[in-house]
């Protein structure tokens, strides 16, 4: 083999060796740069906040303007709902939104963003022949009622018992109430993904 082949067979290995080595360099530069990415996701993106469709639990206590507590799951199992999904009242609803979890607030509510203003044509008596016989009624007893019209069942309270009758009222015992909640969002189950945001011992 002449010299100058040699030489030429060093210079491909050498070449070949500075190929793998910027290959190597670029590897890791990415490998790296991928690595931020995750770290800046997991400790500076923006936290999940509250929004429609999303399954939250909440911790929450309600009082009356008087500070009267009158609901709380304080200490209990949380509160779990769909928000947007109708199964609270709007003015609840509308309060978790744009929350984080562990992030805490106090709202207070008007009847017409809870439990409505107090209708006094929902209070009617029932004759006593319509009632169930050997029943005893008392004052602020709630009773389970099925509709006449749709089969729905709601839930009345007894105002005043009478010989004519029994005195009902199908007002909510809130209606009419400013009411007022300390909220506190426990997690957050965001309906676009399987993920979960939880509170941090």
């Amino acid at each position: 083999m002449k010299k100058s082949e040699k030489v030429k067979g060093k210079e491909k290995v050498a070449a070949r060796s500075q190929q793998y080595k910027t290959a190597g360099i670029i590897v890791a530069v990415a490998a790296i740069i991928i690595a931020c990415i995750a770290v800046y996701f997991v400790y500076f993106a923006a936290p999940a906040v509250v929004a429609v469709g999303d399954t939250i639990n909440v911790t929450y206590t309600g009082t009356f303007d008087n500070g009267t507590v009158f609901d709380s799951n304080a200490g209990k199992s949380p509160l779990t709902f769909t928000v947007g999904g109708g199964q609270m009242i709007p003015g609840f609803d509308a309060a978790v939104r744009g929350m984080k979890v562990n992030e805490q607030k106090n709202v207070t509510l008007t009847p017409d963003q809870a439990y409505g203003a107090y209708n006094p044509a929902l209070v009617r008596i029932v004759p006593t022949s319509q009632l169930p016989a050997n029943q005893t009624y008392y004052p602020g007893e709630p009773l389970g009622f099925r509709s006449s019209v749709d089969g729905s069942e709601h839930i009345v309270y007894v105002v005043n018992v009478t010989d004519a009758g029994v005195a009902i009222d199908a007002n909510s015992p809130l209606a009419g109430q400013n009411l007022t909640f300390a909220i506190k969002i426990d997690s957050i189950q965001k309906a676009s993904s399987a993920s979960t945001a939880t509170v941090t011992p």
